[in-house]
């Protein structure tokens, strides 16, 4: 017998993308990282969503294809910090936290997002 994917296990497309859905908000809001989404257009936060959502799709195991840049070229620039990025993972943990997400796929959502780490901290 097979283990689902994670993709499976967060419910498919539509699991990520309340996860998205209910993150980037926390993240817009937050007085460390709102910085980030200051100068983009309405459109531009739509489209950093859908692909966010792919990426975490096809990423999770799913039958989505990620046509984005990959992680260090995409946050290039940013000056994202370690203060920023424990931020960000608090709220990702939240985000988890509030949509009931058991534990085991909480541990397997924050082990993957930490592996991205060095592709996104600039140092």
């Amino acid at each position: 017998m097979s283990q689902n994917s994670l993709y499976e296990r967060l419910g498919g497309y539509d699991g990520i993308a309340t996860f998205a859905n209910e993150l980037l908000p926390r993240l817009q809001s937050d007085s460390q990282l709102g910085r980030f989404w200051e100068n983009r257009s309405d459109d531009g936060i739509v489209r950093e969503k859908q692909l966010l959502i792919d990426y975490l799709c096809a990423n999770a195991g799913g039958p989505l294809y990620y046509t984005g840049r990959d992680m260090r070229l995409s946050h290039k620039g940013m000056r994202i910090s370690e203060s920023d990025w424990a931020v960000f993972f608090e709220h990702a943990g939240a985000t988890m936290q509030a949509l009931n997400l058991p534990q085991q796929e909480q541990a397997d959502v924050a082990e993957f997002v930490s592996s991205l780490k060095g592709d996104i901290v600039e140092t």
